[in-house]
């Protein structure tokens, strides 16, 4: 209650008077998050967390809201004490000076189990400028076969999805596999249903176009549109056992999925992709993961992007 008080009276200053100057901006946001952050052992501050998710944003296409803040504060409060940092600011500047391996750190620590529309937006880019009109130029059967290994609750193959609508012609055969362990997960992409947060990151364009908002008691959800939904096949599968598909796809997604494996699997992983790839086609991985000294069978194009020899 007190703290409630002293927030109550800050913002009804700042209100009665219109001054909100720089320093008492800062003033504000380091009290107010010191009462967020009451019994944590950092103080992550407004100004920290906006830096954060605009680091995030720039490195994974992932769009971070209010409501990840508490996830956001769990995960990396874990980097400063293996660093032994005492302040948030002190481990931005650190990221900020360009320590690579330690915004490969501070990326896994975000992303894992984290999943979002066109996150890794590079890949999404080089698809619709340079893949997918290369294959309608050269591919004399209208027929394209995508699968999103490891695709979570979906946003990954309706990321595709929506690509492949926007880019392939209206009367080509096209169909996108989507597989992930988690039946749980797996179930959630079938329904094609979020929270509104979750489009944030969308274009008004595609919000239009692709997303339909709920009504009433359901106006803070959405949900993928038929046209999407009828073109991905969602299925329970363990990368590890049996595939009953037979291929061979244009491309393959398995994005942050290998850097759960050791090298051996890893290199087993990697041979069956390429045996349900056809040569010249793509395998995009995530974006801490590598095939070096893991396949030959491919060739590096750029930024996690690999075609079959």
């Amino acid at each position: 209650m007190q703290n409630d008080l002293v927030i109550g009276r800050q913002q009804a200053f700042v209100t009665r008077t219109g001054l909100r100057n720089s320093t008492q901006r800062n003033e504000t946001d380091v009290t107010t998050a010191a009462i967020r952050n009451e019994r944590k052992d950092f103080v992550l501050t407004d100004k920290d967390f906006g830096k954060i998710c605009r680091l995030v944003g720039e490195r994974t296409g992932i769009v971070l809201s209010e409501a990840k803040r508490d996830m956001v504060y769990g995960r990396l409060s874990r980097r400063l004490r293996a660093l032994g940092l005492r302040q948030f600011s002190d481990y931005l500047a650190q990221l900020e000076s360009g320590d690579e391996t330690e915004l490969v750190e501070f990326t896994n620590a975000i992303t894992t189990n984290l999943t979002a529309f066109f996150r890794e937006p590079h890949h999404f880019e080089f698809l619709t400028r340079t893949l997918l009109p290369e294959i309608v130029r050269s591919k004399s059967r209208k027929r394209l076969r995508v699968w999103s290994a490891g695709c979570s609750s979906g946003e990954e193959p309706y990321s595709l999805a929506m690509c492949l609508r926007e880019t392939i012609p209206a009367d080509w055969d096209v169909k996108i596999l989507a597989t992930d362990l988690d039946s749980n997960m797996v179930a959630k992409g079938k329904q094609g249903i979020y929270t509104a947060d979750r489009v944030e990151g969308l274009s008004k364009e595609r919000l239009r176009r692709w997303v339909k908002r709920g009504r009433g008691d359901k106006a803070d959800m959405v949900r993928m549109s038929p046209a999407l939904r009828e073109i991905i096949s969602f299925k329970q599968l363990n990368l590890m056992h049996d595939w009953p598909m037979q291929g061979p796809f244009d491309f393959i997604f398995c994005r942050n999925v290998v850097i759960y494996f050791n090298k051996d699997t890893q290199r087993e992983l990697f041979s069956r992709f390429a045996g349900m790839l056809e040569s010249d086609s793509h395998l995009f991985i995530g974006h801490s993961e590598s095939l070096y000294r893991v396949s030959v069978d491919f060739e590096l194009l750029g930024q996690t992007i690999y075609r079959k020899k």
